[in-house]
């Protein structure tokens, strides 16, 4: 898997395309329905996870917290524009081709997070994570997720027939509370530990503090359920002043290199290719993903207009890729009987368009940024 996503992203790289999408075609070329040589499991799954989980972490690294201050009030504007258009286009079209309520809302649920991963990916490989719009995509993406999370809430205490106020009430408490006291006081703690690192006697301290502010954080995040990846994103926020003074980039970096392609593999493996011979299902999939790329696009770019249109153009197809957590929602639905196999993989394939046309879209766009 390591060497076939290397093979392949540097492939891409040579014709001047994001090496994420060679990682991917590796994965459908290894996967169980090509080559059969990689069949996702628990161990390869589990590598994946830890993957992206370094992935968002090496991100937050790179964006200081202060820096995320002066985009926050943008950045909100564009995480719910960004969720209300994409839900209301997903629920009212499946409404209008006859299916349930509570699937069509499932299914605008779907299409409302973003998976950053995707995008933090290409921007770090175009070395432009430090630009306004880069901060305003991942501000963004991590209020997304909090939105995404209440709306999952929401509409599965739905699929049991009645809402749970109190549950719904806990989860939004957790996920705010969590986040801010990360964003507001994770960079204080991180500057009162530097003088206790210098006199341990282990070798790296630093380090090892930064890996399992990283895991312990993503824990954190899933028990209060948010994902994983916006504790590591966090963790690297807080740690991002002291970067320097720690000395972990070049650490992190080669933890980076190794784990993160294993993610990409593993998304696309996981792509079905017998899917795309029933008509109706793809009829379908074509009609969500455009609906799903649409509404991204144009709710995010409004939340950022006054950028300029370049910038909110850029930032709208950055919050566009829905990765891994559009299959998640889906996937929750599907073991709650209320989302149907054939809704199921209508998510999964638009998960796969808006996942890999993003890449070299992106590249095209942030061309001569710096």
């Amino acid at each position: 898997m390591f060497a076939a996503a290397k093979l392949f992203g540097e492939m891409c790289e040579r014709v001047r395309q994001p090496a994420v999408i060679g990682e991917i075609l590796a994965g459908v070329l290894l996967g169980p329905y090509v080559l059969k040589i990689v069949s996702p499991s628990e161990l390869t799954t589990g590598i994946a996870e830890i993957g992206v989980i370094i992935l968002l972490f090496v991100v937050g690294l790179e964006t200081r917290p202060s820096e995320l201050f002066r985009v926050g009030g943008r950045a909100a504007l564009v995480a719910v524009l960004g969720v209300v258009l994409p839900f209301a286009g997903g629920l009212v079209y499946m409404k209008a081709m006859s299916h349930s309520t509570l699937e069509s809302v499932f299914i605008g649920t779907a299409l409302v997070a973003t998976s950053v991963g995707i995008t933090a990916r290409v921007m770090a490989d175009m070395h432009i994570l430090d630009t306004e719009v880069a901060r305003v995509i991942l501000g963004a993406a991590v209020i997304d997720d909090i939105l995404g999370m209440i709306l999952l809430a929401i509409v599965s205490s739905l699929s049991n027939g009645k809402v749970n106020y109190l549950s719904i009430g806990l989860v939004v408490v957790e996920a705010v509370t969590f986040t801010l006291i990360m964003v507001f006081w994770g960079s204080r703690v991180a500057g009162r530990i530097k003088p206790r690192l210098d006199s341990m006697n282990s070798r790296n301290p630093a380090f090892i503090i930064s890996l399992l502010a990283c895991l312990g954080l993503s824990v954190a995040a899933s028990y209060i359920g948010m994902a994983a990846i916006i504790g590591a994103f966090l963790a690297g926020l807080a740690i991002a002043d002291q970067r320097e003074a720690w000395g972990i980039e070049e650490k992190t970096h080669a933890l980076y290199e190794f784990l993160v392609p294993f993610f990409f593999v593993v998304m696309g493996a996981q792509l079905n290719l017998t899917t795309f011979r029933d008509r109706g299902i793809m009829t379908t999939a074509l009609v969500i993903s455009g609906i799903a790329i649409a509404t991204k696009l144009i709710g995010c770019s409004l939340g950022a207009w006054r950028m300029g249109v370049h910038a909110a153009v850029r930032v709208g197809f950055g919050m566009v890729p829905r990765g891994e957590v559009g299959i998640i929602v889906a996937l929750v639905g599907l073991r709650l009987h209320t989302v149907t196999a054939a809704a199921y993989s209508v998510v999964i394939v638009m998960t796969l368009i808006t996942t890999l046309m993003t890449p070299p879209v992106l590249r095209l766009l942030f061309k001569g940024v710096k």
